[in-house]
């Protein structure tokens, strides 16, 4: 009987061996799969982001124009691109495409940070992975461009210039 445990060990260190072997190739699989998710999510933002901006009319206001003195529109955006001029002392979020202002509008309405999948949900915007992600990118250009502050933990606020703070609409 010797013989036959012996061979049922050895058995079951070869399916051992093999189910190692396996469960290594699913992480390995796991984590390739990760990464072409998110390279799908990612290239699925781009193509919604640059369709829509070919879509959209050119502004029927002249756009604001990187050194323009505030209040003196520049050319007009050329194929419909979106122009978020940095904030300026005297500046209203007017100069803003209405995407944008209604993100201050939102941030203005709350009083307090936001999380982007929040500014979606206030502008009804789906909550789908993509779609949040593009009104981040929208959310960090406001926040670079000086009309909202960036809070750590991924929150945005209304930026408050010394009591100077661009009100959505004017």
């Amino acid at each position: 009987m010797g013989s036959l445990i012996e061979e049922l060990r050895r058995r079951e260190t070869a399916a051992r061996a093999e189910a190692d072997r396996l469960r290594a190739g699913i992480e390995e699989l796991t984590e390739e799969l990760a990464r072409a998710e998110e390279q799908v999510t990612r290239l699925a933002i781009t193509r919604e982001e640059v369709t829509r901006v070919l879509e959209e009319p050119p502004a029927a206001d002249p756009a604001w124009q990187e050194g323009s003195p505030a209040g003196q529109p520049g050319p007009a955006s050329p194929i419909g691109a979106v122009t978020v001029p940095p904030w300026q002392e005297g500046t209203g979020a007017s100069v803003l495409p209405r995407a944008y202002q209604d993100l201050l509008e939102v941030a203005e309405d709350a009083g307090r940070p936001l999380r982007a999948a929040e500014f979606a949900a206030a502008t009804g915007l789906s909550a789908e992975k993509a779609k949040v992600e593009g009104l981040r990118s929208k959310l960090k250009l406001l926040a670079a461009r000086g009309w909202l502050a960036a809070v750590p933990g991924g929150l945005f606020i209304l930026e408050d210039h010394a009591g100077e703070t661009p009100k959505p609409g004017q």
